[in-house]
């Protein structure tokens, strides 16, 4: 899993929080080429570049992809503190479909966090700006924390 900053003119500038432990151990969402370009509390934008391994048998981006991109997102911007928050569901709409050497980008925002639940939206959209899909997560939060590396 790697950064970017999220303004290109201040490339190299501390725009972006460092990489978190969770994401460092993410080893699926690192596999899939995936990059955190924002990281905060309740919100946060993650991209991945389709690849041809990432198609299904039509050669469009296989649809469990883009919601591994957009579950990705979601846990980032649902992990608000030093307790493990999970999901405790989602649903996609697909809206759109996208081809290998298209850049994706998911987009995570909190709607509402109370108690132990919350609730995020999140929008996949192409290179060109399109929604490819719509991503709603219902998260709970735990009394657990990440253990040691």
């Amino acid at each position: 899993m790697t950064t970017e900053p999220t303004d290109p003119d201040r490339a190299g500038a501390a725009s972006v929080r460092p990489t978190r432990a969770m994401m460092e151990r993410d080893l699926a969402s690192a596999a899939l080429g995936m990059v955190v370009v924002h990281d905060e509390a309740g919100h946060s934008v993650v991209s991945m570049i389709v690849r041809d391994d990432m198609t299904n048998g039509f050669h469009i981006t296989h649809g469990g992809l883009v919601f591994a991109l957009a579950d990705t997102a979601f846990a980032i911007a649902c992990n608000e503190d030093e307790r493990i928050t999970v999901s405790q569901g989602a649903d996609i709409t697909f809206l759109k479909s996208t081809a290998p050497g298209q850049k994706l980008t998911a987009t995570a925002r909190r709607r509402v966090r109370t108690g132990r639940s919350g609730l995020y939206d999140v929008t996949v959209v192409d290179d060109q700006g399109d929604i490819v899909a719509e991503f709603r997560g219902r998260s709970l939060t735990t009394d657990r924390t990440l253990p040691p590396a």
